[in-house]
């Protein structure tokens, strides 16, 4: 007869392993977490995780103590995940939300509370993405205005390269926050984005109801570290090909960035991505970015949205900032006026038929010469916050009257006998001040081409005329603010009148009367700068 101490001794052991393997395994993905954001109606939060292969997992949603929702679904065997979607959520909150796994008699459960439901951003790009509260203008009063948002949720993630498409997050810097002025000020350069705070604060102000915001940037870094291979073939970007140091000085190796820090969060509802990036670009792959970015967000559409099964928009929203100036010393240098082109697709303004549901917030006037962080890190990260969150308002959420972006012209008028190219503006024009230099003209004769200053001369509500007596030969192209640095600070010569937002920079060929907006690289083929 074996003795009752001995079985016990056996068993014993075999039941800890058992509730040692279904423990340990059992998770929550990393960035599932007490006061978090998801995304609220119409479309379903998605919630998933980690499991042991076999076991049944039930999400309950509770208010109050009281379950008013539950799902339940199996962890899969190949991949220990599971995952659910909730039903649309008003927004609002708190909630708490427990998720129980149940393996034989084994019964483990995972609890997250203070979860709120709202609309859920993503903000991405290299460091002026990156910077924080601390280091913009009013830094003191930024990090102390806190109070009246705490419904505004903070997210940031830990820099991270991978080799292959991570399915969870390697780490998390700072886990879902309420704003504090320590994890809003944290240090130069990390967490948290003072852009990506000041966009969702600026919403808040409007929506009244929660925004969470994920940061995930990293400073110096091309687009192609953030793009997957899938893209980055789809517009002929070599393997790995020469990287300029002084342009690049983070991760650069092709979808490393994608891999770690972006095709994790693939699972997650999102509202929409606002993005800040292209100056790692303005001497690497400059020529391909007019389809590498549009590619990224088409590739990031597609990955979201069959990611979150079907929740988030095939064609969320997606904003950028079209980059800021910088103190150059290449009288010539073209690269950023280059990128600011491509990041429109070469059209000048979004959204457009290749960059649909798109908005962009204009930066070229928003200098800082005396940026303790160099030049090409402009302090007022609330200006171009506050022009993005326009473009939000109108494209992510429809509001409608709402100016949100500067006047381009489109339709020209020669005056020969008077030495006068008159442009006629779909909308008001506000001339801050005349400038002699800001518009260029391309003038050919005997098969040479130059670009000539295009004074400004007289005008109207929705009329400039350009003086081009220099011109001798013929008139084939127009250039506004086509250098690295167009103007100082806040003071381009042409803005809306009642918004305050700057003409964007273009170039166009001049034909019949209209401006016809063809890429930049023909024109600088066509014209010796």
């Amino acid at each position: 007869m074996v003795a009752p101490e001995f079985v016990l001794g056996l068993v014993l052991p075999l039941i800890l392993w058992a509730h040692t393997s279904a423990d340990a395994g059992f998770r929550f993905a990393s960035y599932i977490d007490n006061h978090m954001v998801l995304q609220k109606e119409p479309a379903g939060a998605v919630i998933w995780g980690y499991g042991m292969s076999g076991a049944t997992v039930t999400v309950t949603l509770c208010r109050d103590q009281e379950a008013i929702m539950k799902k339940v679904t199996p962890v899969k065997a190949h991949s220990n995940s599971w995952m659910v979607v909730l039903d649309p959520m008003k927004p609002g909150g708190p909630y708490e939300m427990m998720a129980q796994q149940t393996f034989g008699r084994i019964n483990l459960t995972l609890r997250v509370h203070d979860v709120l439901f709202g609309d859920v951003w993503l903000c991405s790009g290299q460091s002026n993405m990156q910077m924080t509260v601390s280091q913009i203008l009013n830094a003191t009063s930024e990090l102390s205005n806190t109070a009246a948002y705490q419904s505004v949720r903070i997210l940031s993630v830990s820099l991270a390269q991978a080799e292959q498409e991570l399915e969870d997050l390697a780490a998390v810097d700072l886990r879902w926050s309420r704003p504090t002025s320590e994890n809003l000020g944290h240090g130069s350069f990390e967490y948290m984005s003072a852009m990506c705070w000041l966009f969702g604060r600026y919403l808040y102000d409007t929506l009244r109801y929660p925004i969470g915001l994920i940061a995930s940037s990293w400073g110096g870094t091309p687009i192609e570290a953030w793009s997957s291979g899938r893209s980055l073939k789809a517009c002929g970007v070599p393997r790995q090909g020469f990287i300029p140091s002084d342009s690049v000085s983070g991760p650069s190796k092709n979808s490393v960035l994608w891999n770690a820090m972006i095709h994790p969060l693939q699972n997650m509802t999102l509202k929409g991505v606002i993005w800040y990036q292209g100056e790692s670009n303005a001497n690497f792959n400059r020529d391909l970015y007019n389809c590498t970015f549009p590619a990224l967000i088409e590739d990031w559409r597609q990955t979201f949205h069959r990611g979150s099964q079907g929740q988030t928009a095939r064609l969320f929203p997606f904003g950028f900032v079209q980059l800021s100036s910088v103190l150059s010393g290449a009288a010539s240098d073209d690269g950023f006026p280059q990128i600011r082109w491509h990041q429109t697709a070469d059209l000048g303004y979004v959204p457009n038929l290749r960059m649909p549901n798109t908005f962009m917030a204009v930066a070229m006037d928003l200098c800082d010469r005396n940026s303790p962080f160099g030049s090409i890190h402009p302090r007022d990260k609330q200006t171009v916050a506050y022009r993005l969150h326009l473009g939000a308002r109108a494209v992510a959420y429809g509001e409608k009257q709402l100016i949100f972006q500067g006047p381009l012209p489109e339709k020209t008028e020669l005056l020969a006998d008077e030495g006068l190219l008159n442009l006629m503006y779909s909308q008001r024009i506000q001339v801050q001040r005349r400038d002699d230099r800001i518009f260029e003209i391309s003038c050919c004769d005997d098969h040479q081409c130059k670009w000539l200053p295009a004074p400004m001369n007289t005008f109207s509500t929705q009329t400039l005329a350009l003086n081009i007596s220099s011109c001798h030969g013929t008139l084939v192209a127009l250039r506004y603010a086509w250098t690295t640095w167009p103007c100082e600070y806040k003071r381009c010569p042409l803005y809306h009148p009642s918004s305050t937002l700057p003409a964007p920079p273009f170039t166009a060929f001049i034909t019949n009367r209209m401006l016809a907006h063809h890429t930049a690289r023909l024109l600088h083929d066509l014209v010796e700068v």
